[in-house]
């Protein structure tokens, strides 16, 4: 904060004495050095008495404080506790600068207390409303020029607190000197420190109305420190995009009738050690290659356990600090668009850890969280459920939402834990929770929220999609806010990745008794807007890799694996696969070193175990980007038609998928180990001639290589087929 080179500020002459300064009122001075006034402004910084201007500011541990005025330097006189005060026989409030001497220097500062509040009524407004869509432009810390002087805005949202100072590193961690102004009803607590900029690092030192002191950090931060250390750290974004293409074609086609393949990553181990830009220089080329449309980022917002999965979040504005700074996380969103990649980011609203320097009781009360101790506390996790029945804390969540969208061009938002936010009673005995208005068990207030938040999104980031991992059969999750839907786009299908992982478990013996488990899916795949996903929560815990979930030795296991994907990528609905399951990792994912990629090394194995399912999940998504009927219609009933659906003694599935101009494909799935001959499919008449598009028993990808080389002509009306064993076979019309 020190001023000396600042050119603009005349030189001072040699030191005077000022005027004796009345006295502040004693209990005035005891709450503002206790950090409990709400209006610090009223007797800091420069006011009229009647024998001129008295000035008086707060600097503890300085030995003494002057006013300069025009050059000339006037002693302020000690007031004890770090007071300095005095009287010049002005007329008029002046300008004027404070320098402060320590032991061993002496500072030339702008006076914090002579600067009228940087935030404007319209923000206040809102953030009393609740529709302040861009909260993060408000609150926080701001960098900023402010009455021709360069600093930060320091802002906080605070209402039950008795007074508010700002600490850092610039105060050796002690708030007293910067008390901030409460500005009213909005709760809001601010102050502009002139000299402060980009890089320093601050927290907000809470005094509560029951007369506790602690620090705290900023909710809004937009960069924090490296966990386990926990300050905030001022920022500003001077990245220059390079995206301008994507982001104006993204929303051309809505989600639902576009391809839509998802490769789901833990960032921090899918390469360990990599930093947001290395990551840029390997990630983007890699699912490239494997042709995925999207990315889906496990939460990426600051979490204060690096070694968790990030799903217990602190710092819902930061990308996590040990990959980089926020800069460094665009630049690895700018390099996958470049290289046509979208990015889905994992969002988490449903809950807060409690750790006393983040949001729980920020200001001694609960705010963020219900005071109801039955609503505040997740029985599940330990944590705190954020209040959505109160406006700021929908506010704080819904613009985090348009936050990630807007400020990190994010395509995408996958809500995690939406049923635990949506019933009162999630996880809880009779007893634990109280019923809503009308008696029920749906939170109503949730609903809204996620309403508001979807409308939102929507509106202000085009081409954003919104993705619910919602495990209940609620109705219209996927349904427009306007029709009392819930408004997302795309909605997990927890009901099919349950089902089918259980029917693939089984071995092939036993899996006729299990057979409706996979064709129930099609009894609902058009109530909702759905994505199929085999995520990261299927591969930890003991519930093993995909590839150890398949019965059998290992080439059974791997051809379970194959077909599954086959089956998979061609049922209706959008996919998502998790890291390291495109290549059969054996092993269950670990945060600590993550995907075992040693077993794509032709040094380890010859033979296309690994590097060929990895070969099949690359062109399962170069067929089916190409092939309309496998994503055009996936909310259209009249896309899908059963072949065979029934033939629960052979473990085999057929159906037809069409897209829009009525081209069909035909998925053939055998989960038995035996070769089917002569097998009999019924098929359009108009179809002449049919082409292998994909068969996972391919030799390239490890099977056994019985494949279709020539096309295959119906005979009335059906096509007689040797179905190869644990396999799946695309079969499209011949082209012409």
């Amino acid at each position: 904060m020190a001023l000396r080179d600042d050119p603009s500020l005349p030189e001072p002459s040699g030191p005077a004495r000022c005027g004796t300064a009345p006295p502040l009122d004693p209990a005035d001075r005891g709450r503002l050095l206790s950090g409990a006034h709400h209006d610090p402004h009223a007797l800091l910084g420069a006011h009229p008495v009647p024998d001129g201007i008295v000035f008086r500011a707060l600097r503890p541990f300085a030995r003494s404080v002057s006013v300069v005025v025009d050059g000339e330097r006037r002693e302020l006189a000690s007031e004890g506790d770090g007071l300095f005060a005095g009287v010049l026989p002005l007329d008029a409030i002046p300008a004027y600068t404070l320098l402060v001497a320590y032991a061993e220097e002496e500072q030339e500062v702008h006076d914090p207390y002579r600067f009228l509040p940087a935030l404007g009524e319209t923000d206040l407004h809102l953030i009393r409303e609740g529709r302040h869509e861009q909260l993060w432009t408000a609150l926080g810390a701001e960098p900023m020029t402010h009455q021709g002087v360069t600093g930060t805005r320091f802002t906080v949202w605070a209402p039950n607190a008795q007074g508010v100072r700002v600490a850092g590193e610039f105060t050796f961690w002690d708030g007293k000197a910067f008390p901030m102004r409460s500005l009213g009803s909005s709760g809001v607590w601010e102050l502009f420190l002139p000299g402060i900029g980009e890089g320093t690092r601050y927290k907000f030192e809470i005094t509560s109305r029951y007369g506790g002191r602690f620090l705290k950090a900023d909710p809004m931060a937009r960069r924090t420190e490296v966990p386990p250390d926990t300050a905030s750290i001022v920022t500003s974004s001077w990245y220059e995009w390079g995206d301008r293409e994507w982001m104006a074609a993204r929303g051309d086609v809505p989600v639902h009738e576009a391809p839509f393949s998802v490769y789901e990553v833990h960032l921090p181990s899918w390469r360990p050690g990599l930093t947001y830009r290395q990551l840029a220089d390997v990630l983007p080329s890699y699912v490239k290659e494997l042709g995925f449309t999207h990315v889906e980022l496990m939460p990426v917002a600051q979490h204060p356990f690096s070694g968790s999965w990030g799903y217990q979040v602190t710092g819902f504005y930061a990308p996590m600090a040990r990959l980089g700074t926020p800069d460094d996380f665009r630049y690895l969103i700018d390099a996958l668009h470049r290289a046509g990649i979208g990015v889905i980011m994992d969002w988490v609203p449903a809950h807060f850890p409690k750790d006393d320097w983040a949001l729980a009781r920020f200001d001694g009360d609960p705010l963020y969280e219900p005071g109801d101790d039955r609503r505040a506390e997740h029985p599940d996790w330990g944590t705190y459920e954020f209040d959505y029945g109160r406006t700021e804390v929908r506010n704080f969540l819904v613009a985090n939402a348009v936050y990630w969208c807007e400020e990190f061009h994010i395509d995408g938002l996958r809500v995690d834990a939406v049923a635990s936010m949506l019933y009162l009673d999630y996880s809880r005995d009779s007893g634990q929770w109280a019923p809503n208005a009308f008696g029920g068990r749906e939170d109503l207030a949730a609903m809204a929220f996620l309403q508001e938040m979807n409308a939102t999104v929507y509106r202000r980031a085009p081409g954003v999609v919104t993705i619910a991992e919602e495990s209940t059969a609620w109705g219209g999750v996927t349904r427009p806010t306007d029709t009392g839907g819930l408004g997302f786009g795309l909605k997990w299908n927890m009901g099919w990745m349950h089902d089918s992982l259980g029917y693939i478990s089984h071995e092939p013996v036993h899996r006729k008794y299990h057979h409706n488990e996979m064709t129930f899916s099609m009894m609902y795949a058009y109530s909702e807007n759905y994505v199929l996903p085999i995520s990261h929560d299927e591969v930890v815990h003991g519930k093993q890799a995909l590839v150890s979930k398949m019965p059998g030795d290992w080439w059974q296991q791997r051809a379970n694996h194959r077909a599954y994907l086959g089956f998979m990528w061609a049922h209706p609905g959008k996919q998502l696969l998790f890291m390291g399951q495109e290549f059969a990792q054996g092993a269950e994912w670990s945060e600590a070193h993550g995907p075992d990629w040693w077993l794509l090394d032709p040094a380890y194995s010859a033979e296309p175990d690994h590097r060929g399912v990895r070969d099949l999940v690359r062109d399962l998504n170069t067929v089916y980007r190409r092939t309309p009927a496998l994503w055009q219609r996936d909310t259209d009933p009249g896309g899908f038609r059963w072949v065979i659906g029934d033939a629960a003694e052979d473990n085999v599935f057929a159906f037809l998928r069409y897209d829009a101009e009525g081209n069909p494909l035909l998925a053939i799935s055998n989960f038995s180990p035996v070769v089917r001959h002569d097998y009999r499919l019924g098929v359009p008449d108009d179809v002449p001639a049919w082409y292998e598009a994909l068969n996972t028993d391919a030799a390239r990808y490890g099977g056994s290589d019985l494949t279709f080389p020539d096309p295959v002509k119906p005979e009335d009306g059906a096509l007689r087929l040797t179905l190869p064993p644990l396999a799946t076979v695309w079969l499209v019309p011949q082209p012409g």
